[in-house]
């Protein structure tokens, strides 16, 4: 009689902008808990963490995360009035690089993959071969704010959450026996639309920051030129909202961030019905907004403060 199989465990990690470092938390409690990935896929962010976990470079790309502050953020966004997204996202992916290299994903430690969608068709398309950064950066480029990415000479990809923002059906289809998925968006219909307490800050202090900034900075004045020139939209107001000053009234930001939530989770509710995980792990995320990547230690803390609230279904897992 011939062994037992042991099983492949796959980990999924879903679509949620800022809310992706959470990925980071429950990565590191799955190991801690003696879980680790034998094949990873994710959507949007989370082809970017799932990414930078199988290069083997992930401890360089947590430390990146670690140290993203507000401004760093503002100088990855290459804003461009053209070329259909309101970012390029050049300098985002040039900076990814240099923590997690460029390598083809069949040559990865673990195998990978990641969902993108063809705008011409509303196809999904499954991304296995060919540059890692390639196939993250056509994940990742949610209409409106990324240009779309263009893959075998006139295929224009867009974000992989418009049409499967956690993929457990990749998971299955690359042989995972036990999938553990990581789902960001199970809490936020209408966070982008209440109004909190403004800070202690005055109005003026984003004008004197952003003042400072510019004069330091010739990338961060150039950004912001261009976000009033091309957009109407002052920088000042941007950089209110990455500091949690809202008005009654949703801005740029708060109406893509919202949308995107609210067609992310219905697909997710949807896909999920009819291809359950094995294990579902759910941050909580409500607070955290589509930009802020700076919150990074607070996210990772929830994304493993998730994993422990799974901690039974995970032990009961047939991993051997």
């Amino acid at each position: 009689m011939s062994p037992r199989k042991k099983p492949k465990v796959a980990l999924v990690l879903g679509s949620g902008a800022a809310r992706g470092w959470a990925h980071i938390g429950v990565i590191h409690e799955l190991a801690e808990l003696g879980v680790r990935p034998d094949l990873i896929v994710g959507a949007s962010v989370g082809a970017v963490v799932g990414g930078a976990y199988a290069s083997g470079n992930f401890e360089a790309f947590e430390e990146w995360v670690a140290g993203l502050r507000r401004f760093e953020i503002i100088r990855l966004l290459d804003a461009k009035m053209t070329g259909g997204g309101f970012l390029q996202g050049k300098s985002l992916m040039g900076a990814i690089s240099e923590q997690i290299g460029d390598p083809r994903i069949e040559e990865l430690d673990i195998p990978f993959a990641c969902v993108a969608t063809e705008l011409g068709s509303g196809r999904e398309v499954w991304l296995r071969e060919g540059s890692l950064l390639d196939a993250c950066r056509a994940s990742i480029a949610l209409p409106g704010m990324f240009a779309p990415s263009r893959f075998d000479g006139d295929r224009l990809l867009v974000d992989g959450g418009l049409v499967n923002p956690v993929p457990v059906s990749l998971a299955r289809a690359m042989g995972g026996d036990i999938v553990i998925a990581v789902n960001l968006n199970g809490d936020l219909i209408g966070r982008h639309f209440f109004v909190h307490p403004l800070e202690d800050a005055g109005e003026g202090d984003n004008d004197r920051e952003l003042a400072e900034f510019e004069e330091k900075d010739s990338v961060v004045a150039k950004w912001a030129a261009r976000m009033k020139t091309g957009f109407g939209v002052r920088l000042d107001s941007y950089i209110s909202s990455l500091r949690k000053k809202e008005s009654p009234d949703p801005g740029l930001f708060d109406v893509i961030a919202g949308s995107v939530d609210i067609m992310q989770d219905r697909i997710t509710r949807s896909r999920m019905a009819g291809e359950p995980p094995d294990v579902h792990i759910t941050p909580r995320l409500s607070h955290i907004g589509l930009m802020d990547f700076d919150m990074s230690a607070e996210t990772i803390s929830e994304g493993r403060a998730a994993t422990q609230r799974e901690l039974n279904d995970i032990e009961n897992l047939p991993l051997d």
